[in-house]
């Protein structure tokens, strides 16, 4: 069964860190590009990062470049997302997933759910003092 556990979320004051995994079983992760996705209810769902599967092409959302940093350890067949500099409006639910094979880097940055598949139950981040 694949399956996808996001976790490392929790409550942080703005400025503060976090690091999120997102651990894969039933499923080789190096075989996949991985993307971090978010979303608060009422709102849609937003593409955070994605990293390749080979080449370690990373990209971001201008909302979070330069705060964001995805990284995958394969060993451990898990994805991260550190999170530095967090604010008020990172406050969402996040979930990775990974790519639909064949999809490509173009498609993918863009972020549309169609190009990704085995979502995670997601791990909630919120951001308050």
């Amino acid at each position: 069964q694949v399956q996808l556990v996001e976790s490392g979320g929790g409550l942080v004051q703005p400025g503060g860190s976090l690091r999120l995994s997102c651990v894969a079983s039933g499923l080789i992760l190096d075989y996949y590009a991985i993307g971090w996705f978010r979303q608060a209810p009422g709102k849609e769902r937003e593409g955070v990062s994605c990293i390749s599967k080979t080449d370690g092409n990373t990209y971001y959302a201008d909302s979070v470049k330069g705060r964001f940093t995805i990284s995958r350890d394969n060993a451990k067949n898990t994805v991260y997302l550190q999170m530095n500099s967090l604010k008020p409006e990172d406050a969402d639910v996040y979930y990775c997933a990974t790519a639909v094979r064949g999809s490509s880097w173009y498609r993918l940055i863009q972020f549309n759910g169609r190009d990704y598949s085995n979502w995670g139950q997601g791990t909630q981040v919120t951001v308050s003092s």
